[in-house]
């Protein structure tokens, strides 16, 4: 277990077995850090001082087992993404999910976390539609945009966490379990380079595959169903219709500007969300991102 603790905490703060060894100042080598994180030795306990100083944490927290296990649940990354970096950015998560469960324990934050953790279940893509609606009813959000994503969430005891991950990872949805299996904590996190619009959807996104079942859907809807939930979650499709109308043969790009500062989504995301309510037709948004690619907005609007 101390083994763990210190992998985990080490990946966690973006160090290499070299670069904690040179942090211990030559007090023990990359050889003898390596076999306590296998577990193949015990590090004696004035070393666990030194390692948890150097770490950030109490010896206590690395000799005694976490009180919670965090559980990923959205994942979203490319095939690239190298696995020490997916390791860092769940130790990451993983530490940071437990400081905030101490923190809630020890400001005695005893509410209820009002979230149906993959309990609403859908068997198609189009039902998010109605879940997001549901998780507004909920939280009594009423119908208009959200002003604050991140302070929505937080606000439910939905935990936002943004990290300085690699370009290849876009967000995870996490859930941190007490040791008998209750939810003690949910987390969504984002990279923290993220421009703000897509920040939101990428939070109202990981907030999907927190409360979606999707069981009876296929692997390759998934993301498609958590996209979905986040874009009916910030634009309702009722609001959204009363705003443009039911079909629009043309929308301007003036228009799509006041839509994007109305609902805090991108143009782009706009465009996908008034597709697939059917709003515009598919010949129409295919034009639409010929002209985004040809004005270079597909990275920055």
């Amino acid at each position: 277990m101390i083994g763990q603790r210190i992998k985990q905490l080490r990946l966690a703060r973006g160090l290499s077995l070299d670069a904690l060894a040179a942090a211990l100042g030559g007090a023990v080598t990359k050889q003898a850090l390596s076999k306590y994180e296998l577990g193949k030795a015990q590090p004696s306990p004035r070393m666990l001082t030194l390692l948890a100083g150097v770490l950030g944490v109490k010896a206590s927290q690395l000799a005694v087992p976490p009180d919670i296990h965090v559980e990923f649940i959205g994942y979203r990354r490319r095939a690239s993404l190298p696995k020490r970096e997916q390791e860092r950015v769940e130790s990451q998560i993983t530490a940071a999910l437990e400081q905030r469960v101490q923190l809630q324990d020890r400001l005695q934050i005893s509410a209820i976390l009002d979230l149906p953790v993959q309990g609403m279940s859908i068997v198609a893509v189009e039902d998010a539609e109605d879940a997001a609606q549901k998780i507004r009813t909920l939280w009594g959000l009423g119908a208009e945009p959200l002003a604050n994503m991140t302070a929505t969430l937080e606000d439910h005891l939905v935990h936002v966490l943004e990290i300085d991950g690699d370009h290849r990872f876009d967000g995870i949805s996490a859930v941190a379990r007490d040791h008998e299996g209750q939810v003690a904590a949910a987390a969504v996190v984002s990279d923290s380079k993220v421009a703000g619009e897509r920040q939101r959807l990428n939070l109202a996104h990981e907030l999907g595959h927190l409360v979606l079942d999707v069981t009876a859907l296929a692997d390759e809807q998934v993301e498609s169903a958590a996209f979905r939930f986040g874009s009916a979650l910030l634009v309702p499709a009722a609001v959204l219709r009363k705003d443009v109308g039911n079909r629009r043969n043309f929308i301007s790009t003036e228009e799509l500007l006041l839509l994007k500062q109305r609902f805090g989504m991108s143009m782009q995301a706009l465009l996908y969300r008034l597709r697939n309510l059917g709003i515009i037709t598919e010949s129409y948004y295919k034009q639409w991102c010929m002209d985004i690619n040809r004005l270079g907005w597909r990275r920055d609007e």
